[in-house]
């Protein structure tokens, strides 16, 4: 646990002293902005829920869009600047140096979604909203910020530069959050596969609504310890081929 903390902390330091994390979260709280007044406030008077329920729908995109770009370098740079092989000659193992890795983008995704507290709060100016509502809201935000980070990290443990992490993150995002629309036009049982498999329809909704059910905790949990896992065993195989 220590040597895990030890890397994490290295990599939530390298956030904070390069420009690109500066970069994601000026750029997600902008664009975030622009939505929440232009789609979830909007012109036509809602209720404070429904607003709160809208900006957690458009915050969510941007929340796996910032995932996406946080953990594209974790590993790809490591390999681009040939200290992968100061990894592989210490002693630290897989698993510590990937779930250090995703625990310092997790932690930078927390302090990007925190400075966007002051978003919800501006519903209070002419309106009221729940503490839970937020807070259940939040937390997937957060979930789906994990599922892209770890997905993201299992590609730029393959791949061979931060583009390629990128590009490949993306594509296995946008897969699992497609998978909604296949439900609706295939038949039983693959309907309820593929809509149980979706990251974006019916695991989200309740958590846009202020509802936290364990099942979808569980879900969300499952997927990143697969994808971390799945990013271990492909390190071990890079660490063995030399």
């Amino acid at each position: 646990m220590g040597k895990t903390w030890q890397i994490a902390r290295r990599e939530l330091g390298a956030f904070f002293n390069t420009w690109m994390g500066y970069v994601i979260v000026a750029a997600v709280l902008i664009i975030d902005g622009l939505l929440f007044n232009a789609f979830a406030v909007g012109n036509e008077p809602k209720l404070s829920a429904d607003v709160l329920s809208d900006f957690f729908y458009f915050s969510s995109g941007m929340s796996m869009v910032a995932g996406i770009f946080l953990a594209m370098r974790l590993m790809a740079e490591e390999k681009q600047n040939g200290t992968i092989v100061l990894l592989f000659s210490s002693p630290i193992s897989e698993r510590q140096v990937i779930y250090g890795k995703f625990v310092s983008a997790f932690l930078f995704a927390g302090v990007l979604h925190l400075v966007s507290l002051y978003m919800p709060a501006l519903i209070l100016v002419h309106g009221k909203i729940s503490f839970g509502h937020v807070l259940a809201g939040y937390v997937c935000l957060m979930l789906l910020s994990a599922v892209t980070i770890s997905i993201t990290l299992l590609s730029s443990t393959l791949a061979p530069n931060q583009l390629v992490a990128a590009v490949g993150g993306g594509f296995l995002t946008v897969v699992l959050l497609t998978f909604w629309m296949l439900a609706k036009i295939v038949d039983q049982p693959f309907r309820d596969i593929f809509s149980w498999l979706a990251i974006h329809s019916d695991h989200f909704t309740p958590f846009s609504n202020g509802i936290i059910n364990l099942q979808d905790l569980v879900f969300y949990v499952g997927l990143v310890v697969f994808f971390l896992e799945c990013a271990t065993r492909a390190l071990i195989g890079r660490r063995c081929q030399g």
